[in-house]
């Protein structure tokens, strides 16, 4: 990928060029979550047995698949408003470029809220399906219900792309260190799946459907633990540029303490709270709210370091010298 130096840039006035701000963040964050949501929304759904203490379908059945939609749907709001000229982003679907990251990401997201909407029409239960204000709509998901594991398992399949995907949108521009990393969309996946669960154990209803979640979340929470280190590892190993580019995170200055932070807050707060919970009642389950409260927060600011991180050195910096 070609990087064109802007006339005026300087290290006191205009030290580096910020393209992407806050609404990216918080889009790479929600897309992530949703993509938690499908993948284990759909697991929820093929388990053998109910998640529930009651032994009927648990809320994540058919919560997850009616918020996966509308949470995308908002975080493609804040991706148009970093859009320069908006009208022209229709043009995104007038072509396809396999190799461009960007042309994947429109065709993949416009495929994707179509069915997820489909997904959550058949998951809604029988005795909640009078939300649904139109008999016609009510009729069509009726309907669609017989379809309902199918639609889970292309659900599914979306989620893992869109969960990558988040990851791919950076990884794929060379011309920042940080960011072009095989190993970005594998922590992204990650941590949508955690953010996801984190989600749904604070929208569960029953007690043991929020231990599941809180289980699946311990498991996750873990492994991101170890692909960050791992995705640094690979940076401190790699050409001179991917040193410097992980700088900030390592030496005094704004985003040492922001990244202690988060992963303090974001990472290592949550597992302590609830790796010994066996039961989600009482205090507990405060516990376990909060966890994934952090979890959320957590998600949010490793996002909104990476992308603002990420822009604050690039390969001519190192070339130049």
């Amino acid at each position: 990928m070609k990087e064109i130096s802007v006339i005026g840039a300087n290290a006191i006035t205009y030290p580096h060029l910020d393209i992407w701000n806050w609404t990216i963040a918080v889009y790479l964050f929600l897309g992530g979550m949703v993509a938690g949501l499908m993948v284990l929304g759909a697991i929820s759904q093929f388990r053998s047995k109910p998640l529930t203490g009651e032994g009927v379908s648990p809320a994540s059945c058919y919560l997850s698949p009616v918020l996966a939609p509308i949470l995308l749907s908002i975080g493609m709001f804040f991706i148009f408003l970093d859009l320069t000229r908006k009208l022209n982003s229709f043009w995104f679907y007038l072509n396809f470029n396999p190799m461009s990251p960007m042309s994947w990401g429109a065709w993949g997201v416009g495929a994707i809220i179509p069915v997820s909407v489909l997904w959550a029409l058949a998951s809604i239960p029988e005795q909640y399906r009078h939300y649904l204000k139109w008999p016609k709509l009510q009729d069509f998901s009726f309907k669609l219900s017989a379809y309902r594991n199918k639609l889970a398992v292309a659900n599914f399949a979306l989620g893992i792309f869109l969960g990558i995907y988040t990851g791919v949108l950076l990884s794929g521009f060379v011309a920042r260190p940080l960011w072009n990393s095989a190993l970005l969309p594998i922590l992204f996946l990650n941590g949508g799946l955690s953010t996801g669960a984190a989600l749904l154990v604070l929208i569960a209803r029953d007690p043991k459907e929020k231990l599941f979640f809180t289980k699946a979340d311990i498991a996750l929470i873990t492994s991101e633990i170890v692909v960050i280190i791992l995705f640094f590892y690979g940076q401190l190993t790699s050409t001179a540029p991917h040193v410097d580019a992980i700088a900030p995170f390592f030496t005094t200055g704004y985003y040492f303490p922001f990244w202690i932070a988060v992963f303090t807050l974001g990472i290592g707060l949550p597992l302590a709270l609830v790796l010994d919970v066996m039961e989600v009642a009482g205090f507990a389950k405060i516990r376990v709210h909060l966890s994934a409260w952090f979890v959320l927060i957590g998600g949010l600011v490793i996002r909104l370091a990476l992308v603002y991180v990420g822009q604050l050195s690039s390969l001519s910096d190192i070339v130049h010298r």
